[in-house]
């Protein structure tokens, strides 16, 4: 959630980031709404005071007229309180429905644009691979030898589910302990997180958790919801905590499955295991102090580049424009791998994501540290480690040889325990 005040001091430039975004929020009835709550507050404040001046006056001498006189003051003065807290209880229900729609503002520096065609292309690292034949795609490589089922996944889960097989299952787990190494190495602290999280941690971290446009799965009479992500989970850890300074910056890494309906996506660059309805991702997640948070937010996008630089594929780094951050982030960096299978002549695709989300999710969720006796809300970061399905297609893509085998990444191998997938008998 937004600070109000700031809200309120900015409106101008609020507005226009919301229109920067591309979404549908209404910062002058927040405002509206704002100003509405504050008096009922002043107006609350001014009618105790005066209820404390008159029990006051009850206890002092007094004629038998005045005290009456006073009763029936003190009984006018406990009714008008009682409505103006009824009043106020509804104002700042729909103060906090409306404000929940206003998303974090965007740093100055992130490009304006629609959608991921208008990021900003920062570098590119690594050599783009030259095969001499025409390069498949993970699809076909994971059906010639044996690693990936999508359709006996679909008989049996529906599309946009697979089943891994053979040395993808070790390909797998070797890329989720190769980045887990990598983060221990960094001082996070590895957590195996829940698969389902309560609707209003989610809500706290700024997904949608019902609706037409939500990309999550709610658990029917539960009030709960299948996760998409470990930063939900993660960045509920601490949710309604104070903590203290001294313990800032708090760094976490937690495995886990996600889960997204992915309502829409279609296309070739959807197909196989680039967009589905179930993965495995490692997250990183951080708590800071508002004046760390920048330098988090690059050491995060640094340790995703250690990590797909380690595995010698060829990556670029992205900028993420103002339609493409969501309501959260203030800054976001994408990494998009180098999937010669993909398209005609291969394409970038998305791989990792870092995002600065300042105290926007802190002041949802309620997290905050002690400085000078005060409590000051945390910064709160997130970070693709690296999303196993994503992960998979670029190595499968990137080491394949003409024969159909597929080498493993030197880096990796010792995880896998072979260095080259073969071609089946």
């Amino acid at each position: 959630m937004i600070d109000l005040k700031f809200l309120k001091d900015n409106l101008p430039a609020m507005e226009k980031n919301i229109i920067d975004r591309g979404m549908r929020a209404d910062a002058g009835e927040v405002v509206r709404l704002y100003d509405e709550r504050n008096r009922l507050v002043q107006e609350i404040d001014a009618l105790r005071g005066k209820r404390n001046e008159n029990a006051a006056k009850m206890k002092g001498k007094v004629s038998p007229e005045e005290r009456t006189a006073l009763v029936e003051e003190g009984k006018n003065l406990k009714t008008a309180i009682a409505g103006r807290e009824e009043k106020l209880e509804a104002a700042e229900k729909e103060l906090a429905f409306a404000a929940r729609k206003i998303p974090n503002m965007a740093h100055p520096s992130a490009p304006v644009g629609k959608e991921d065609k208008d990021n900003l292309e920062i570098k590119r690292v690594g050599r783009i691979p030259s095969f001499g034949f025409k390069p498949r795609d993970h699809v076909e490589i994971g059906e010639k030898l044996d690693l990936i089922d999508f359709d006996t996944a679909t008989k049996v889960s529906g599309t946009k589910f697979y089943y891994l097989k053979n040395e993808a299952v070790f390909l797998e787990l070797a890329l989720t302990r190769y980045a887990l190494d990598i983060l221990t190495r960094h001082g996070f602290t590895p957590f195996i997180t829940p698969d389902i999280a309560r609707e209003e941690i989610l809500e706290g971290i700024g997904f949608n958790p019902r609706g037409e446009e939500s990309n999550t799965y709610a658990l029917e009479g539960t009030g709960a919801c299948l996760v998409g992500t470990a930063e939900i989970t993660l960045g509920g850890y601490h949710a309604d905590s104070i903590l203290e300074k001294e313990t800032l910056p708090l760094k976490m890494a937690g495995f886990s499955h996600c889960f997204r309906r992915e309502a829409g996506a279609a296309g070739q660059f959807s197909r196989g295991l680039y967009r589905v309805h179930q993965f495995s991702k490692v997250e990183m997640f951080v708590y800071c102090a508002p004046e760390d948070s920048e330098e988090w937010h690059t050491k995060l996008l640094a340790i995703e580049e250690e990590i797909f630089s380690g595995l010698d594929i060829p990556y670029r780094v992205v900028d993420t424009c103002t339609g493409d951050l969501g309501a959260p982030a203030y800054r976001k960096f994408d990494i998009e791998a180098w999937m010669p299978g993909r398209g005609e002549a291969g394409e970038w695709g998305e791989v990792t994501s870092a995002s600065n989300c300042t105290d926007y999710q802190a002041r949802r969720l309620g997290v905050r540290y002690k400085e000078g006796g005060k409590p000051r809300f945390v910064h709160m970061l997130n970070g693709t480690a690296i999303a196993l399905s994503r992960g998979i297609i670029a190595v499968l893509e990137n080491f394949q040889e003409e024969d159909g085998s597929v080498k493993i990444p030197p880096r990796l191998a010792p995880y896998t325990g072979f260095d080259r997938i073969p071609i089946r008998p």
